[in-house]
């Protein structure tokens, strides 16, 4: 069941990102969170090595449910209207009902499925209540999904999108800031803040390449 998800976080990655980096940059991201985590007194506790070590390894699964979104929306040049938006955010409900279905299918609870059922469905909540796919709050909202939270909307930031150039790396750090008790956890914020140079490190080394001139759009 793991292998056939690790496929499938495969597919969704070359499907909304051709060259897969963001993957890679969003672990790194996550690493470098939960390592500065550590130092918040009531999250060191929770922040084992084999809970970080987990974490980590189903980063790359968080858009999974993306293989369930149509071309015509996941590669739309433009905004999304109402209704394609709501489809678009079914992807967190899809991933996390592939995942449910693999913990199903397992003979034994398996804590790498659990940490990334949370993170796939969970990445987009807000900690004021204004996320989806649930509206948690709070710390209502899995750990690891506040963690992913951050490390996703940074990446978002400064990547290129259709509709908008990136963003500097301090103007995202700005953003990210300013969305503390509103967006993300002030715990993670404070997090980020401490290990923002690591989040920048990790920018640079799994950049994505520059696009090529006259090559064809990836559908």
């Amino acid at each position: 069941a793991c292998d056939s998800l690790g496929a499938l976080a495969h597919l969704a990655a070359l499907r909304d990102d051709d060259t897969g980096q963001h993957c890679l940059r969003t672990s790194a991201y996550v690493a470098a969170l939960a390592g500065a985590l550590r130092e918040t007194a009531h999250l060191r506790p929770l922040l084992t090595d084999e809970y970080v070590h987990l974490l980590v390894r189903s980063t790359p699964l968080h858009d999974i449910g993306k293989v369930g979104i149509p071309d015509r929306i996941l590669h739309k040049p433009g905004k999304l209207d109402a209704q394609e938006w709501e489809i678009m955010r079914s992807h967190t409900v899809i991933g996390a009902d592939a995942i449910g279905q693999a913990e199903a299918d397992a003979r034994h609870p398996i804590p790498f499925l659990t940490i990334a059922k949370e993170v796939v469905r969970s990445h987009h909540e807000r900690w004021d209540g204004s996320g989806y796919p649930d509206g948690l709050a709070g710390t209502a909202i899995p750990l690891s999904a506040r963690i992913m939270a951050v490390a996703d909307v940074f990446d978002a930031l400064i990547s290129a999108r259709p509709y908008k150039p990136p963003l500097p790396h301090a103007e995202a750090r700005r953003i990210v800031a300013e969305g503390r008790g509103r967006h993300f956890d002030p715990d993670m914020v404070d997090g980020f803040l401490v290990c923002f140079d690591a989040f920048v490190d990790a920018a640079r080394r799994f950049a994505d390449a520059p696009p090529v001139p006259g090559a064809a759009p990836l559908h």
